[in-house]
């Protein structure tokens, strides 16, 4: 899943999909509704990829870390409300995201979070699957010696 291509505005509502740039920015289209316009570079504007969770540990979490987890918890399914009880919000975000520090990150944030991902899956952007490959085969053993491919026998000229 590359999360490099969508991007959150701020001042502006949803998550949007970078189309094309330009020498002034780059043209976008809304996830939530098709429309497309220009982004100008003096927008403040974030790649998802960019993004990450504050935690109670050293590192923050990517968000496509967040978004793995959520979509752990929720097995595959679309999150809770973002606009419902916070109360609830706060507690699916302390099962999803253990390590979230709950000082740093706001009810908006989460909020954010959940309606990304509900968006995101809603789109069926979220494809977690070549991670998972990824993970597979970074479990081998790198001293673990492949089979290789039988050699062709060489042609004898004569």
């Amino acid at each position: 899943m590359d999360l490099s291509k969508i991007l959150a505005i701020s001042g502006k509502p949803g998550l949007y999909r970078m189309l094309t740039e330009t020498k002034n920015g780059f043209i976008v289209e809304s996830l939530v509704d098709d429309s497309r316009f220009p982004v100008f570079t003096h927008e403040r504007v974030s790649s998802l990829q960019e993004i990450s969770v504050f935690t109670t540990g050293d590192d923050d979490l990517p968000l496509k870390d967040v978004l793995r987890k959520m979509h752990e918890k929720t097995e595959g399914k679309p999150g809770p409300d973002p606009k419902a009880d916070t109360e609830k919000l706060k507690e699916f975000f302390k099962v999803a995201i253990p390590e979230y520090d709950p000082e740093r990150v706001y009810v908006s944030d989460m909020k954010k979070a959940v309606s990304w991902y509900n968006l995101l899956l809603e789109k069926q952007i979220l494809d977690f699957s070549e991670e998972e490959k990824e993970v597979a085969t970074e479990g081998a053993d790198p001293g673990e010696e492949q089979p290789e491919a039988p050699e062709e026998p060489a042609e004898e000229k004569s």
